[in-house]
């Protein structure tokens, strides 16, 4: 299970019992944001697209939006969501539990400025049921990210 290899992953920081599961599905923003009783911009989603023949994913608020010219800027293609079994396949996650720890070599992760607004996130762990709080210090640790990219829209205050 996914969950396991997330699991593993975040014990080699002693992170492993921060991770929350739910008796619940937390599957989307607005389930993950019912099960963790916050507000759905602070739910992390991890949003994986193929870009150049190769897997990436970009972690975003829950609130935004992939603002398609912005992505052709950054990535020099059309943002293509991959399906859900190219998901589980290159990443190594299924839907539902897609997150940025413990995925398949050759992943970039890529952290959206839209994150960047909270003191903390929560993304998920490998499984439709679960997510761990992070900071975002936190978060650019454990992802191991490539780095921070602005690709998203719906979020902007409209006093920025």
């Amino acid at each position: 299970m996914s969950i396991e290899k997330v699991k593993t992953y975040f014990r080699q920081y002693g992170m492993e019992g921060k991770i929350l599961e739910f008796d619940v599905s937390s599957a989307t923003v607005e389930l993950a944001a019912a099960a963790l009783q916050c507000e759905p911009a602070r739910i992390a989603k991890s949003l994986s697209f193929s870009a150049d023949g190769s897997a990436i994913l970009v972690v975003a608020a829950g609130d935004t939006k992939i603002d398609n010219p912005k992505y052709k800027a950054q990535f020099h293609t059309k943002a293509k969501m991959l399906s859900q079994k190219e998901t589980e396949e290159q990443i190594g996650h299924a839907v539902g539990g897609v997150c940025p720890f413990a995925v398949n070599s050759g992943v970039d992760v890529y952290l959206d400025v839209s994150l960047k607004r909270f003191t903390s996130v929560f993304p998920a762990c490998g499984s439709s049921n679960s997510a761990i709080e992070l900071t975002i210090p936190q978060l650019e640790q454990y992802s191991g990210y490539k780095g921070w990219i602005d690709v998203c829209k719906g979020w902007e205050s409209p006093d920025l």
